[in-house]
């Protein structure tokens, strides 16, 4: 990912406070031990240290839990962009798996590529970390829909 910054403008400019509370509220995240890092307008990034209770039988991280962080990050990337009192679900993802999912920890980043009224479309990267050094393991493209939060905590 680029250190180029924001394009983008958050309607709401409390949107890391609401982004790292909704988070916080992310049952699944903290069963996978994934945490929330940096939060900036249009793009995100989680990450999953590797663990045994995420991998599957040949020691890998299973796909599951990459497709988890991946698609997470990518609906977090779109919810910076959102009003206030907006909430974020997933429309629809393809990801490519490249590489076994394998180190120490994986970074998802997930970044808006447009956000609209009502479709944001996002791309999601997930890259392994051993020993400092990282490799891009998997790539996601997202559409993320904006809902009124009517009922809903965001």
């Amino acid at each position: 990912m680029s250190a180029e910054p924001s394009r983008f403008t958050p309607r709401d400019p409390d949107f890391e406070t609401r982004g790292r509370a909704s988070y916080a509220r992310q049952t699944f995240m903290s069963t996978l031990g994934a945490e929330l890092g940096r939060v900036e307008p249009g793009e995100v990034e989680i990450v999953m240290p590797v663990a045994p209770h995420i991998c599957q039988q040949h020691g890998f991280v299973h796909a599951g839990a990459i497709s988890a962080i991946v698609d997470t990050a990518c609906g977090f990337a779109a919810m910076t962009l959102m009003a206030k009192g907006a909430g974020v679900l997933t429309t629809e993802f393809k990801i490519n798996l490249m590489s076994p999912g394998r180190g120490e920890r994986l970074i998802a980043v997930g970044r808006v590529i447009r956000p609209g009224a009502k479709l944001m479309v996002t791309l999601g990267e997930c890259f392994a970390e051993a020993g400092g050094e990282r490799k891009l393991i998997a790539m996601m493209t997202a559409t993320m829909m904006v809902m009124d939060t009517l009922g809903i905590v965001d």
